[in-house]
């Protein structure tokens, strides 16, 4: 059978099975499976044990696995046997916060389909993309009454809080992880013309910043003044971690950076579409350092950001104080060679050296930090996917870095031996981690068609 009547079959069995494989993708998308906060811990858990059936169903052995914070769920259909290499697939079934509830156009974990897009928390990051993982692995083994190779899946519950819990498993699973072949399908694309791999992803750090000034909260017109207001001591401190032209002013922060080599830069598209970017966004690409373009900022420069500011009254009346704390939460996007727990300690410094007088400063590391990931487009398993890529959309695969980060990657590389691989169907529009997230039909059935392709790909 050629290429293309293998392609006209797969579309024409994904296309009779949607009204099935859509009730189950809304039924996965119903689990309020929110990692971040305890009160969803059992519909967490509900929509691990459903996942699990729906796997077991699909003649994969499964496993769940305790960890220190929600489980992660193991399953392996080993049946292609030990002359067969092994790809490791990694996804996680937890979903983030839905605040804020009011500016969502329809119920989050009630999935509404409008425009050939479904609307739900979760529906692309990461169940949408998990989701035609398992289909694609349903298919294949309809078609050919089992799997090609041999595989493994890695879903975690925690990926969203940083997932210290199956960070801290790793080792000891490093037996049942291992495989030839590790897909993180938690990535994307630029646009639905540019089918494309990402070839690296930038590690994360995250921090509690606290500065607590008096007993309790004064009043501004008996203190005003007087005492110091944390407030005003957090926007002074936070100032700053920057210079006007967005350069990092950290002692030490740079010194682990190292510039693109000609090559690698030929390797990856950077174009940048300014008007795109402002028609969907609003806003104007003037962040970060300003001597780089935009993608170079935003995929190959480490970043600070200041991800939230909280103290004093914020009622609907207006309440004249001096509060006794302000508080704020940071992050950095690191780069390869950017150790996490260095670059930490040098900010964690920082904020203490230049914090003002008159105020008390704590600073928390918080647990889940991550390295970036980088990769080379020769590696086997990224030629065998670009080409599935490529097949489907009919167009060349490009390559492309990623500004996100995914904290496990390089552990779980680490354990299973695995080349890697970094893929997905996202698009910036999709809203993840914000009101309105969606992912388009259209998109799982190309990501069936492109896991069914790409996997046959590594038989050989």
């Amino acid at each position: 059978m050629s290429s293309t009547q293998q392609q006209i079959n797969i579309k024409e069995m994904i296309e009779k099975d949607r009204p099935q494989w859509l009730k189950d993708y809304y039924q996965f998308l119903s689990f309020p499976s929110i990692s971040s906060e305890p009160e969803f811990k059992k519909p967490l858990l509900d929509c691990a044990d459903w996942l699990m059936d729906y796997l077991k169903k699909l003649k994969f052995n499964v496993e769940l696995w305790q960890t220190s914070g929600h489980p992660t769920i193991f399953a392996s259909n080993l049946e292609a046997g030990p002359n067969k290499p092994t790809l490791l697939i990694y996804n996680h079934y937890d979903v983030q916060p839905v605040d804020p509830l009011e500016l969502w156009e329809s119920e989050p974990f009630k999935p509404t389909e409008k425009n050939g897009q479904v609307y739900a928390r979760g529906a692309q990051d990461n169940k949408g993309q998990c989701f035609y993982v398992i289909q694609a692995l349903k298919y294949l083994i309809q078609q050919d009454g089992k799997l090609p190779i041999n595989i493994k899946l890695c879903i975690e519950g925690e990926e969203e809080v940083g997932s210290h819990g199956l960070s801290g498993i790793l080792k000891e699973r490093k037996k049942e992880l291992k495989a030839d072949y590790l897909a993180i399908v938690d990535l994307g694309i630029k646009d639905m013309q540019s089918p494309a791999l990402t070839l690296g992803i930038r590690g994360i750090l995250t921090m509690d910043v606290e500065i607590i000034g008096s007993k309790t909260d004064l009043h501004s017109g008996t203190h005003g003044g007087i005492a110091k207001n944390p407030i005003h001591a957090m926007v002074e401190l936070l100032a700053t971690l920057r210079d006007n032209n967005g350069k990092i002013m950290i002692p030490g922060f740079y010194d682990e950076v190292k510039e693109l080599s000609e090559e690698e830069k030929r390797d990856v598209t950077f174009h940048f579409d300014q008007k795109e970017y402002q028609d969907s966004t609003g806003i104007e690409s003037v962040g970060g350092e300003k001597q780089f373009t935009p993608y170079e900022r935003a995929w190959t420069r480490p970043t600070i950001e200041i991800n939230g500011i909280n103290g004093g009254y914020w009622g609907q009346g207006f309440k004249t104080v001096i509060p006794a704390k302000a508080t704020a939460k940071i992050s950095c996007r690191l780069v390869p060679d950017q150790e996490p727990a260095h670059i930490a300690k040098l900010v964690a410094e920082h904020l203490r050296k230049n914090s003002p007088a008159g105020v008390t400063i704590n600073v928390q590391i918080r647990p889940g930090s991550g390295k970036a990931v980088r990769i080379k487009p020769t590696a086997k398993v990224v030629k065998a996917f670009a080409e599935a890529y490529q097949e489907v959309f009919n167009k060349p695969c490009e390559y492309i870095l990623a500004g996100g980060s995914i904290p496990v990657v390089t552990e779980l590389a680490e354990a299973c031996g695995g080349e890697v691989l970094l893929m997905g169907l996202g698009l910036d529009s999709d809203q993840i981690h914000a009101p309105n997230e969606h992912f388009g039909i259209d998109r799982i059935e190309k990501g069936i068609q492109i896991m069914m392709k790409g996997i046959k790909k590594l038989e050989g």
